[in-house]
């Protein structure tokens, strides 16, 4: 290593130590149906082993950011309970922390009403820790990122607000915060989810969009947070009120995903908003392929979660009317495939596929039974179901659509309730 590289190292780990991260993982993301009606987003199980909210996590420990806070507020159990399992591991002699925010009504007697309200209702907490820069964080989205890199660029700017940005079709931009930038990075004008987004300059199908990935100066925030709290017309959103009063008065610049991505050498830049059922879906499904965009195997920058205590996945019976097997799929701990067969599938812990069921193109989460005879395509199964023997889902829309949800794309969702069977999944 060169003296340069060193020098940089260390002057973002000293950027690195004294900011504290937070995660606003409070959403209910409601277009996932039924799959956030028990769990808040960020909840939601991920790619066979993980829950949404492990990467933003991750890529705070990953980057060397240690003081986290995770503010929560719909139906936030089976979260804080991950939480506590999964992210304990912190020294806090060392001042090193994962803290849960619920809305407290600390300042306000009333819910958070907005992702900037979030922060503000929690001003005396950070004030307690006493960071030089907070780095804000949505909590429900996958992707690597190096949040060092991205602090070392708003220090250099003399930025007062950092915002990362990606660029995505402009037929998807609509539901992004839309900027324009000068040659310098520099925020000339923010729109939030715009009817009619404006393209990137020379790239008339391209726009430049948020990520919800924010960085401040911690007095600076202080102060804009207070001033937005007093405003009675305001929503007291980053994205709606925010941003947008501060681009015209403030320095504010766009930090680009690429320059501080973390991903294999000749792979695309990796994120993903899983709002959706297909969205949820196709992600899950890319895990599957033989060289997936995402690479979870990288030891270099792991995905931390909570590690089950299970059985190694068991596959029994190879009879030629019945073979337990799985190809092109990812299989968990505590899995038994007790002669059905798995096809470009994910399966989560503890799931149970019974003789003679066929299992492709879909998503179980955990704890579920497939009985025996059973056919899923295209699926996704929710946690705690039990399939009865012989029923086939995936084959038959408008038959599948009297009893469960079936998405656009044509994926079908299978709760527990839609069964109707009492257990809530979580």
């Amino acid at each position: 290593m060169n003296p340069r590289d060193a020098a940089s190292e260390r002057f973002i780990s000293v950027l690195t130590k004294n900011s504290i991260a937070l995660i606003l993982a409070g959403g209910r993301g409601s277009r996932l149906k039924d799959l956030t009606k028990w769990r808040a987003k960020p909840a939601l199980q991920f790619g066979g082993k993980f829950r949404i909210v492990d990467f933003p996590l991750s890529n705070c420990i990953n980057s060397g950011i240690r003081r986290i806070g995770v503010v929560t507020q719909y139906k936030a159990h089976s979260l804080i309970q991950h939480i506590q399992h999964g992210w304990s591991f912190l020294r806090g002699e060392f001042n090193e922390f994962v803290e849960l925010l619920p809305a407290q009504q600390r300042i306000q007697e009333e819910w958070y009403k907005g992702t900037a309200d979030a922060v503000f209702q929690n001003l005396d907490i950070l004030r307690s820790h006493n960071p030089q820069h907070v780095i804000i964080l949505a909590g429900d989205h996958i992707y690597k990122m190096d949040y060092g890199k991205m602090l070392a660029a708003h220090v250099s700017s003399h930025a007062d607000m950092t915002i990362a940005c990606l660029t995505v079709p402009l037929a998807e931009a609509s539901a992004f915060g839309v900027m324009t930038v000068d040659e310098n990075a520099r925020i000339v004008d923010f729109n939030e989810k715009p009817d009619h987004p404006t393209a990137i300059p020379g790239m008339p199908d391209q726009a430049l969009v948020s990520m919800g990935i924010y960085v401040f100066s911690t007095q600076f925030l202080f102060q804009q947070l207070m001033r937005d709290a007093a405003d009675p017309q305001s929503k007291h959103d980053f994205g709606n009120d925010i941003i947008p009063w501060l681009v015209p008065r403030h320095r504010v610049y766009a930090h680009r995903f690429e320059d501080s991505c973390v991903g294999d050498d000749g792979l695309q830049p990796y994120w993903r908003d899983v709002g959706t059922i297909d969205a949820y879906w196709e992600a899950n499904m890319e895990m599957t392929k033989v060289i997936p965009d995402l690479n979870l195997y990288d030891k270099n920058w792991p995905i931390w979660t909570y590690q089950e205590q299970l059985p190694p996945a068991k596959f029994v019976f190879d009879d030629e009317d019945r073979r337990g097997t799985a190809v092109d799929s990812l299989v968990s701990g505590g899995d038994i495939i007790s002669g059905g067969q798995v096809r470009r599938s994910i399966l989560f812990s503890d799931v149970r596929v019974e003789a003679n069921a066929l299992v492709e193109d879909s998503v179980i989460l955990p704890n579920v039974v497939i009985g025996s005879g059973v056919t899923l395509k295209r699926v996704i199964v929710d946690r705690g179901c039990h399939i009865p023997p012989g029923m086939h889902i995936g084959l038959d829309r408008q038959q599948d659509e009297q009893q469960f949800y079936v998405s656009e794309r044509g994926v079908t969702l299978v709760t527990a309730d839609m069964l109707n069977q009492s257990r809530y999944p979580t």
